[in-house]
């Protein structure tokens, strides 16, 4: 038997990354993430558990990077679902509505993943928040903004400040306001509705 290409190694490593990136969002969702152990999550990728520690060094940079996937992902699919639009208002709306819904969706994941950035070691810098930050860039871009690198950091700051807003227990805020008060910020109509998944973004919770 021949020995395989270089390119096919490379797509086997990136599947294996890849499963255990979404058995790391779908433990934790279940379980939380003190509950889920890295062994937990390679038995559920069905991977070993060396090659865990082969692509991450620990469990908080790959549950970071798990959700910055989920995120990049979830982001994406808005931003091109049907129909499509290049209208950059739209877009912009569109992009809020997927990080507001994703909290509001998935909560545990979302506070595990908040918890997690407020330590030390802050944001990981993984391919998988690059790819998220440059869709947001990108779409900053689209949006008409004259000046990204004042505008891409307002948005982030913006945005995680009413994903904690959303998650503060006992004290949240509803999404439909903090969605109000972004859309107002950036001048966008209130009438869109461009979640994930089709259900409408005014979602009273």
């Amino acid at each position: 038997m021949s020995p395989r290409s270089a390119s096919v190694n490379e797509e086997l490593r990136r599947r294996s990354r890849e499963r255990l990136l979404q058995a790391t969002v779908d433990l934790v969702e279940e379980r939380g993430f003190d509950g889920t152990t890295l062994a937990d999550i390679a038995d559920r990728a069905g991977a070993a558990r060396g090659l865990v520690s082969y692509y991450f060094p620990g469990k908080r940079q790959m549950f970071q990077s798990a959700v910055h996937r989920l995120m990049h992902q979830t982001l994406q699919a808005a931003l091109e679902r049907e129909p499509r639009t290049d209208d950059g208002h739209e877009l912009l709306a569109r992009a809020i509505d997927s990080v507001l819904g994703l909290t509001v969706d998935h909560p545990v994941l979302m506070r595990a993943h908040m918890a997690g950035i407020l330590q030390a070691e802050g944001f990981v810098q993984c391919s998988e928040q690059q790819r998220l930050a440059e869709l947001l860039r990108e779409t900053m871009v689209r949006y008409g903004s004259d000046d990204v690198d004042r505008d891409y950091p307002l948005l982030r700051a913006l945005m995680m400040g009413a994903v904690f807003a959303i998650l503060l227990p006992g004290a949240g805020m509803p999404l439909v306001s903090l969605r109000d008060e972004l859309f107002q910020r950036f001048g966008l109509d209130p009438a869109y509705h461009a979640p994930p998944g089709g259900e409408p973004a005014r979602r009273s919770v």
